[in-house]
């Protein structure tokens, strides 16, 4: 299909067909944009030709330290120039980059450092100790440490192993990059939380990320010189590719170590940051930040949140102080978001606040770099009706879907079932073809038969004025098998009891959804701000 009947010499070639790969797009931004500033960090101000230079240098470095093409090189570090550097320079000398979340424990971190068989580790000064520990507890092969030290941030050197420093002034900076002959080669090695069992190796490709950090300045409406905040854990599903991305752009990554609402404050203002991804907790921290802490700007900020749905409540709310948010979604596996929910002028202008808000708390459609996008039922895989309120589960297909989960071709094939990633995630699917998310499959609460979704009760929590975060999740109950049970954070200097969200609660929703229970302490959270709603299932099952 779609031959011509005569191809004779028409081949591919060496000239008109190369490899996708984000390799690539430092190598074209350092000839047309050597002088612009690509990365910022405090008093770290490096240029696209000094960006290129270092990244090189750590890709000779790796090399001559025995690093080979396919080889798994592991970073345990925050958002500091480091990081960036070696989502260019690992993959630049051929190696796969594994990066490993700051938060975890020792025994998950040997984990991951065994079973992706990692010959070297960049880690941060400050979680030595962590790695330390992991390293005692690892039954293969100890990964070469390399120590990057923070002083900016007053994270010492412990003076115990090489300097990154040190270690990148051996390489060659005119080093001759390794590209993918194929771009179906593997670009990284990201791990998932592990929340109910071991983490899973989510392998990725070259020509995914590259085409997901194509496709994500369309979605995001970015023209040249953005300047990004790195809000999004860079180990975070590879910080949703924004960092292969930046040089596409000429663009200025603004790293951001500590997440605070200040520190988010001065960056918009001091550097005048144009756009940033993060979770919907990000975006409360602003709307409740003190006026200590928040700095005026002129520019709106574009900002992507996922990893939970946003509250209506706090989308209306944090939109006047001059951020315009876009609802995305994805996953791992996907290489970050891969939905978005696309703005519909003449359907939405004319909304009231609260009803903008609501439709823009969903998840979307399919992002350019996807094929298709869709909630079907998973046992036979067919259309869930678009009504708004039957559920089903999300799938997706598209060239930024993972290769695979490492060494675990059971799982992959589970995943894989019937030509879709299967996502676990559950939703329902609006005439206009936009997806919104439910629950995931494990958050759906069954009470008496009824099927609740924890989001709901959630996001009506949320409206109360003393509420600044909320989570439900399922308390066992001998009658009704099950019932939902909030966990619910105040906002400072705001009061409220059980009884008035239960009322408050109550007044908005059907008497099975209300909770019967709610709880008020800080939520347990993981680094990219989603709740850890596995610990708040098991203090449940007590109270």
């Amino acid at each position: 299909m779609g031959w011509l009947a005569d191809e004779t010499g028409l081949d591919r070639n060496p000239a008109n067909y190369v490899p996708l790969t984000p390799l690539s797009m430092l190598l074209r931004a350092r000839r047309i944009f050597p002088e612009r500033l690509a990365v910022a960090y405090g008093t770290h101000r490096k240029s696209y030709a000094e960006y290129h230079a270092r990244c090189s240098r750590l890709a000779s470095a790796l090399a001559q330290a025995g690093i080979a093409p396919g080889d798994v090189v592991a970073t345990v570090l925050p958002n500091i120039p480091a990081q960036a550097e070696a989502h260019f320079g690992v993959p630049a000398c051929g190696a796969v980059l594994n990066t490993i979340n700051t938060r975890l424990e020792a025994g998950t971190i040997a984990y991951i450092l065994d079973h992706g068989e990692a010959r070297l580790v960049l880690v941060d000064s400050q979680a030595l100790p962590v790695l330390h520990e992991a390293l005692a507890l690892m039954t293969g092969p100890a990964p070469r440490i390399i120590e990057v030290p923070d002083p900016q941030a007053g994270v010492r050197a412990s003076g115990a192993h090489q300097l990154y420093e040190d270690f990148i002034a051996t390489g060659d900076p005119a080093f001759d990059w390794v590209m993918p002959d194929d771009e179906w080669e593997s670009i990284a090695l990201s791990y998932t939380s592990g929340t109910t069992g071991r983490p899973k190796g989510v392998v990725t490709h070259h020509r995914g990320a590259y085409l997901s950090a194509m496709a994500q300045p369309i979605s995001w409406r970015m023209v040249l010189y953005p300047r990004y905040l790195t809000i999004v854990p860079l180990f975070h599903c590879n910080g949703w590719c924004h960092t292969w991305m930046m040089p596409l752009l000429g663009g200025t990554l603004v790293c951001c170590r500590d997440i605070t609402a200040k520190a988010i404050f001065d960056a918009i203002a001091d550097e005048g940051v144009t756009h940033f991804g993060g979770a919907p907790i990000v975006l409360n921290m602003l709307v409740n930040a003190p006026d200590a802490d928040r700095r005026a700007f002129d520019q709106t900020v574009e900002v992507f949140t996922a990893g939970a749905p946003p509250a209506p409540a706090t989308l209306a709310k944090i939109e006047p102080m001059g951020f315009n948010i876009t609802q995305v979604y994805g996953l791992t596996e996907t290489y970050g978001p891969a939905t978005e929910c696309t703005w519909r002028d003449e359907d939405w202008a004319a909304l009231a606040p609260e009803d903008r808000a609501a439709v823009k708390a969903r998840q979307g459609v399919a992002m350019p770099m996807m094929d298709d996008i869709t909630v079907m039922a998973p046992e036979t895989m067919d259309q869930v009706p678009m009504d708004g309120a039957q559920q089903g589960e999300i799938m997706f297909r598209g060239n930024a879907v993972m290769k695979g989960y490492y060494k675990n071709p059971q799982a992959t094939a589970e995943a894989f079932k019937h030509g879709y990633f299967h996502s676990g995630d559950i939703a329902v699917q609006h005439p206009d073809s936009y997806v919104q998310i439910a629950d995931r499959a494990k958050d759906i609460i069954i009470s008496g038969g009824e099927n609740i979704s924890s989001v709901e009760i959630e996001g009506t929590l949320m409206a109360h004025e003393a509420v600044s975060l909320a989570a439900v999740v399922a308390k066992p109950d001998e009658r009704w098998g099950e019932v939902p049970c909030a966990f619910v954070e105040l906002k400072a200097g705001h009061a409220a009891t059980e009884a008035e969200l239960i009322a408050f609660a109550r007044a908005r929703l059907a008497g099975f959804k209300t909770p019967k229970k709610v709880v008020f302490r800080e939520l347990p959270k993981t680094s990219t701000g989603k709740i850890q709603k596995f610990e708040l299932r098991t203090i449940a099952k007590d109270i």
